[in-house]
């Protein structure tokens, strides 16, 4: 374990270049365009249809962790504005992060009044992406509001959340509501062999299989977990033991910190209690 976040010396040498094993694979196989999203079929021929209209809506995707909300729209803002294009036309924001709704204020404000560049065909506003919008308080939900109708000629939001019951329903009602599921076992099975086959991976069936179970439809940690794997066994083949042991890692880095912070608790009896349990 005291290599895991070291890479292998002889698989690197076994790779194309140094960036291809530093790069998150997360983000090396993101979809590039909305038909490659992966089960969310409703989700993509709905979408489809918006790229061809002159009337594209403001739009709320909700759903479980992994399940392409993000990719899904920055492949539609590939498609619209090409890819060199949309670095200029896109801002993406993580609510959760953000110090206030003034701050989002002061960078929509900046992306509206940016240039535009001209020589490749696209729409004529820009989109704003707001990770985490259901961390949002509702006050900070009814601003966003009120710049979404100050901005609507130029500029279209994306909200990205896990619970859409967190969002107000002033806000929710402007837009375009997407349900993103879990995906199944299949479908991860499907990517995840496909990745190991391009990454040169020696990993069997039952090692996909633990993958899968691991992530619960989540495909960005199924992704990440492989990619642990990977910088764990080098060119070692991996099996599901290796996967339970990587995920295991996390697992106790998560145990460790909660250890630390019940250590700091002033509750001697409770502890000694405990210890002696």
């Amino acid at each position: 374990m005291s290599n895991f976040f070291q890479l292998n010396q002889g698989a690197s040498r076994k790779r194309e270049t140094a960036t291809s094993t530093t790069t998150p694979w997360v983000e090396k196989y993101r979809p590039r365009t909305v038909d490659e999203v992966a089960f969310q079929d409703e989700v993509v021929a709905v979408l489809k249809k918006s790229l061809t209209s002159n009337d594209f809506p403001h739009l709320l995707f909700y759903g479980p962790p992994g399940t392409g909300k993000t990719s899904t729209i920055l492949a539609i803002a590939r498609q619209m504005f090409g890819p060199e294009l949309m670095k200029t036309r896109i801002l993406e924001l993580n609510a959760s992060d953000e110090r206030g709704i003034s701050v989002v204020r002061e960078k929509v404000k900046t992306l509206h009044q940016s240039l535009r560049l001209k020589g490749y065909p696209c729409p004529p506003f820009k989109i704003i992406i707001l990770d985490e919008a259901d961390s949002m308080t509702a006050d900070a939900q009814s601003a966003l509001r009120r710049m979404m109708e100050t901005y609507s000629k130029t500029t279209r939001f994306c909200l990205i959340c896990n619970y859409v019951s967190r969002i107000i329903e002033p806000l929710a009602s402007r837009c375009a509501k997407f349900r993103f599921k879990p995906l199944d076992a299949g479908i991860l099975t499907e990517k995840l062999t496909a990745i190991g086959d391009k990454e040169g991976l020696q990993i069997d069936a039952s090692a996909i299989n633990q993958l899968t179970a691991a992530s619960g439809g989540d495909m960005r940690r199924a992704i990440t977990l492989m990619q642990c794997c990977f910088r764990l066994n080098g060119s070692d083949p991996i099996t599901a033991d290796d996967v339970v042991a990587a995920a295991g890692v996390c697992a106790r880095i998560i145990a460790g910190s909660v250890g630390i912070a019940w250590k700091k608790l002033t509750l001697p009896p409770l502890t000694q209690n405990l210890g002696r349990s």
